[in-house]
């Protein structure tokens, strides 16, 4: 008889772990309390314009080839995915604008403008991330990883100590490059999960070599055409996929999950229960009758949620030519705006904008004429109680007029459609903690650099996907969560097969 497999949300992670356990012949539900599957990864429409709500800068798509190939798949026949050159286009306060090139003479010339004698580090600095990227190919991409035990058990001394254990990514960075302009912009990478490049560890060092080695992509007709693809596949394949059903209660018996209740009052039953919602919010609300599940809250508070956001959605009658698909407008002091956030907690006074326009690339995602702007600007996660209606206006007024200042002229004169999402929406629509957009922080002197284990430590029979868990926040690297969790779980039940023969 088939194993069944109950998951709890239909993100990325959820639905990644969801297509790797069919395809290893387990029966597998799928429950998402919205109308679409997708979670973070969502789309809204207004007044000719297409939004993104979630992610919008795909890197490292061999995870995404990977989990299609499992199931005798080709990602190219689902999904257009192109190059995106530049990466970024970045802007800083002095008006400077150098682009973030992932071909190399361009991006040497690019750093020659503003420091000649930097361009000379320019490769040993590549070289160092790739190095870096290499080792987390050995073991954190590879397995589901609880911490530091796990990982001697990957690496011979020698492999640890190249990982600089005791080195920041931004003191990395400081290594190769004298100009301030450099380092912020190259640490700057970290907020791709969501963290502090003064707490990161050096391992993570490891993007530049993601965002120029890789490359910086996108999905054409959107990034939500990725959450389609996987619905498509889940449906083939056989997922059974229940929208509008929000699960209520997971039901336990002594340290086992035994199934969910739904707000309805259904009762479903499985043999094993994953949840794509984040690991302490389902102890607070889906676990919070169990007995251990208060203690087991307060064991993971060193896995602090990461950074929240203010994400305005601009639709605009006109075109900004100097801009690029991707933008930063940067912070003049980002020692100083990393600090407001991530120890101060409260909003950077000067804080760094991202701006993207999916429709550079793609003119099906905004009228002719016209463009689409993702404005989002990180901020600190909720407190418990906090309501970010105190702060919504005056923070986009803040935002808007820094864009303004920095070039996007007169912007809130061809605003034509907005929409906007706070802290408080991104905790409701999808249980984040704290709103939290990435998960949990990577902070080498708080958590290591390590996510929340994969596997409950309550429920013999639970398990976490998302960014919250190994091996963190971003589209591949949930993505990754759910396929590695779900290696974790198709391992385990061959060895309780052997065990009980």
């Amino acid at each position: 008889m088939k194993k069944s497999v109950l998951i709890v949300g239909g993100g990325i992670a959820g639905m990644s772990a969801a297509i790797r356990l069919a395809a290893k012949g387990l029966e597998v539900s799928i429950l998402e309390k919205g109308e679409r599957l997708g979670g973070k990864l969502n789309i809204r429409r207004g007044n000719g314009y297409t939004f993104d709500t979630g992610p919008s800068i795909l890197t490292m798509p061999w995870v995404l080839e990977k989990l299609f190939q499992e199931v005798g798949r080709n990602l190219n026949d689902y999904l257009e995915i192109e190059r995106v050159e530049p990466g970024w286009r970045s802007f800083f306060n002095d008006g400077t604008v150098l682009d973030l090139s992932s071909d190399l003479p361009t991006l040497i010339n690019e750093v020659k403008k503003i420091s000649p004698d930097d361009a000379n580090n320019l490769y040993p600095f590549l070289s160092y991330g790739q190095k870096m990227y290499d080792l987390t190919m050995k073991s954190f991409y590879k397995k589901s990883i609880n911490g530091l035990s796990d990982l001697r058990m990957m690496h011979p001394m020698k492999e640890l100590l190249q990982m600089d254990p005791m080195k920041s990514m931004a003191g990395a960075t400081s290594k190769f490059f004298k100009n301030k302009h450099l380092q912020q912009m190259f640490n700057f990478l970290i907020m791709y999960v969501g963290s502090s490049p003064y707490h990161a560890p050096a391992i993570m060092s490891q993007l530049s070599h993601v965002q120029l080695g890789l490359g910086v992509h996108y999905i054409k007709g959107g990034m939500y055409k990725l959450a389609e693809a996987f619905s498509k596949v889940l449906s083939e394949i056989g997922v059974d996929i229940k929208l509008g059903t929000e699960v209520e209660e997971i039901i336990t018996n002594g340290s086992r999950a035994e199934g969910v209740r739904t707000k309805n009052g259904q009762e479903l039953f499985a043999d094993i229960v994953i949840s794509n919602l984040e690991a302490i919010p389902a102890y607070k609300t889906l676990l919070k009758n169990h007995f251990e599940s208060e203690k087991e809250v307060r064991d993971l508070q060193k896995y602090e949620p990461t950074v929240s956001g203010l994400v305005l959605l601009l639709g605009v009658n006109r075109t900004y030519n100097q801009l690029a698909h991707h933008n930063f407008f940067f912070s003049k002091d980002p020692v100083k705006e990393f600090n407001q956030i991530f120890v101060d907690k409260k909003l950077a006074e000067d804080p760094t904008i991202y701006v993207g326009i999916s429709s550079k690339t793609d003119s099906t995602q905004a009228p002719a004429g016209s463009e689409n702007l993702f404005v989002l600007t990180h901020v600190p996660p909720l407190k418990e109680g906090e309501d970010w209606e105190l702060y919504k206006a005056k923070y986009r007024e803040l935002v808007l007029q820094k864009l303004e200042r920095n070039g996007v002229t007169d912007l809130r004169k061809h605003i034509e459609f907005e929409h906007q999402f706070t802290p408080n929406d991104l905790q409701k629509l999808y249980g984040s903690n704290g709103g939290s957009i990435y998960g949990t922080i990577t902070d080498r002197k708080l958590n290591g650099g390590f996510k929340i284990p994969n596997k409950s430590k309550v429920l013999q029979n639970m398990y976490f996907v998302g960014g919250s868990t190994h091996p963190g926040g971003g589209v591949p690297m949930v993505c990754l969560s759910g396929q590695l969790t779900a290696e974790l779980i198709v391992e385990e039940q061959e060895q309780l097969k052997q065990y009980i023969v």
